[in-house]
This record gives C-alpha cells, sequence and structure tokens, in this order.
C-alpha cells in the first residue's frame, strides 16, 4: 500500500468514527442534516473520501443520502444495532455501563444456548482451543496483561460460537468480541481478572470436553452473570484474595470445598 493511499485510509476510518460517535451519542441527533461540504471543511478531506464515508454510514442505518434532501440522520429504530462498528462508538459513549447490561441481556439469549450445543458438536480442535485460551487466560491474569488476556478471552467466546455449529450464533462472535474490548479499553476490568471468572471458563470448557450440554449452559451463564455484576453496582462473585493470584486447580478446590 503507497502511503498516500495509507493516509486517505486512515482519514475515512477517523472520520467515519469520529461522525459515527456523534450520532449514536446523540450530539448529531435523529432528523438533522449533514453536508457533504461540511464533512469535507470539518475533517478536511476529499468529497470522495466523504461520500465513502457516507455509504458506510448508510450501510450502517444511521443516515439516509436523498438528492435534494441531504444526508439525514436516521432514528435508532434504523440502525444496524449487531454492527461491531457501532456497539464499539456506542461503548465509547457516557451511557455505556447502560448499553453494557443491554448487551449482557443479548448474550444470557445466545451463548449458554451456543455452549450447550458446542457440547454436543465440538470437535477435538474446539476443545484443544478452548483449553489453551483458558491456560492463557489464566497465566495473563495472574501477571495482569490485560491485553493478552482479552485476546485469549475473545478466542475462547469465538471458538466455542464456532463449535456449537450455528451460523448465527458464529456471526455474533465479533459482537461479543466488541463487549469484551470495551470492557478493557475502557477501564471496566480489575487490574487482576477475578479467578472464579477464569475457573468458569474452564468449567466450560471441560463440559463441552465431557459431552455435557447442561453443566456448559450453566457455567456460560454464571460467566455473563458475572460479567455483568462486575460492570453494575450489584456484587460480582466472589474475588479470592492472596498475596498472588491462585491458579486454577486452587480456584476449583476452594469452590469445591464450599460447595
Amino acid at each position: 500500500m503507497s502511503r498516500s493511499t495509507g493516509g486517505t485510509t486512515e482519514r475515512h476510518d477517523e472520520t467515519l468514527a469520529a461522525i459515527g460517535r456523534r450520532i449514536v451519542s446523540g450530539t448529531q441527533p435523529a432528523g438533522s442534516v449533514l453536508t457533504l461540504d461540511a464533512i469535507c471543511t470539518e475533517h478536511g478531506v476529499s468529497r470522495t473520501v466523504a461520500r465513502e464515508v457516507i455509504k458506510v454510514l448508510e450501510s450502517m442505518g444511521l443516515v439516509e443520502s436523498r438528492r435534494r434532501v441531504g444526508i439525514t440522520i436516521q432514528p435508532r429504530t434504523r440502525w444496524s444495532v449487531f454492527d461491531p462498528r457501532l456497539i464499539r462508538w456506542r461503548l465509547d459513549g457516557a451511557d455505556r455501563t447502560e448499553f453494557l447490561a443491554t448487551l449482557s441481556e443479548l448474550r444470557r439469549g445466545f451463548e449458554p444456548v451456543a455452549a450447550a450445543l458446542a457440547a454436543e458438536r465440538a470437535n477435538e480442535h474446539h476443545c484443544r482451543i478452548l483449553a489453551a485460551a483458558v491456560s492463557d487466560m489464566s497465566v495473563h491474569g495472574r501477571t495482569g496483561d490485560l491485553q493478552s488476556y482479552l485476546l485469549a478471552d475473545k478466542v475462547f467466546h469465538r471458538t466455542l460460537l464456532e463449535a456449537s455449529g450455528n451460523e448465527m450464533f458464529r456471526s455474533l462472535a465479533d459482537v461479543v468480541g466488541e463487549v469484551l474490548a470495551g470492557r478493557t479499553h475502557h477501564g471496566m476490568m480489575p487490574p487482576t481478572p477475578n479467578p472464579a471468572a477464569i475457573a468458569l471458563h474452564d468449567d466450560v470448557a471441560r463440559a463441552i470436553r465431557l459431552r455435557d450440554p447442561e453443566a456448559a449452559e450453566a457455567s456460560m451463564r454464571e460467566i455473563i452473570t458475572e460479567a455483568a455484576a462486575a460492570v453494575s453496582d450489584d456484587p460480582p462473585l466472589p474475588e479470592v484474595r492472596a498475596e498472588r493470584a491462585p491458579s486454577l486447580p486452587e480456584v476449583r478446590a476452594e469452590r469445591a470445598t464450599k460447595a
């Protein structure tokens, strides 16, 4: 890619994100009108770039472009709410806690079912990836490397949805990925991830490997409940406190004594 092409792409992405965030935050309210000239002037881009940005926003349902009317901001009911970019912009807004609660409700509707299906349909490759992802989460959780932890967490959930064998569930992997990334990027994760939450991921992976749909579904539901509680006023699962973060076997042993 040439330097000029790279610069144009960067300006396109920056302009798209800037306008998108203004729309989803309500700063640019539904019914208001944009013009190409205003976009070019404000963001310092060419009309070609501005048109491409508008095309993308139209594909997301955020704007409608009509001759002699202009580029009109659309109401929320017209938005493609599952578009990962739109989710990312909404999580950048001031109401991200409320939006995360909405996303948690969505996840409760499909991830536990996907886990149950994965317990029936996952192959050995899926099981290996799930186990490796949990191991990576445990290691990075103990060291407090939240970016590496996030990557492992995203791999876990994407693999689970793929292992469900349901193409509709698989298509929601990017939605879940944006939820996980939003928590990390906006400081809504603890410095050291909750070992009990990691142990629940291990429970899901083990249930899938052992072909236990009920256990997989129940543990996945607990994961989502813990994640929702962590960003709300509700108490999350109790965190095990120690001089160092405990390992998965230690967490599992402690939970067994309390059962």
